[in-house]
């Protein structure tokens, strides 16, 4: 397995969960704006728990997704690609659900920001050469990696 087949792979990961927001984002804006729609109080008990669950997801996926691939420390690139797509997941799985939650919770904005603040985030998770190149360099440059 190459490093090209590695960031082609991890390529189609990461533009799947844009595609996979994209489908949550249309489905909810129609669901929303549609009769059949259901519009939670963000003030009521379920809003508050909707809000926490999403807020205290985005806190512990987002920084654990973008150190993950320090925090496991792969040796070899099938171990790498599962990882990094783990991580891919982690970070930009946040987006759908805040985007959900803000049509559940009638345009409440807050959630909006969860959402943009893991976009921002799934950005920085985006695979290139370089990152793999980075990312798989050994601590001591006497012990080879691959």
């Amino acid at each position: 397995m190459e490093e090209k087949d590695v960031i082609k792979f991890l390529n189609w990961i990461y533009y799947g969960v844009m595609v996979f927001t994209l489908i949550i984002l249309s489905f909810m804006y129609y669901y929303s704006t549609g009769p059949q729609g259901i519009v939670i109080d963000p003030n009521s008990q379920m809003g508050i728990i909707m809000q926490y669950v999403v807020i205290g997801m985005a806190l512990v996926f987002i920084p654990g997704g973008l150190y993950l691939v320090k925090w496991l420390k792969p040796d070899n690139l099938i171990k790498y690609k599962h990882v990094a797509m783990y991580r891919i997941v982690l970070v930009g799985g946040i987006m759908p659900v805040a985007i959900a939650a803000f049509y559940l919770l009638g345009g409440y904005r807050p959630m909006m920001w969860v959402a943009a603040m893991a976009a921002v985030a799934w950005y920085f998770t985006k695979p290139t050469l370089g990152k793999l190149e980075q990312e798989m360099k050994p601590e001591d440059p006497n012990i080879p990696t691959y």
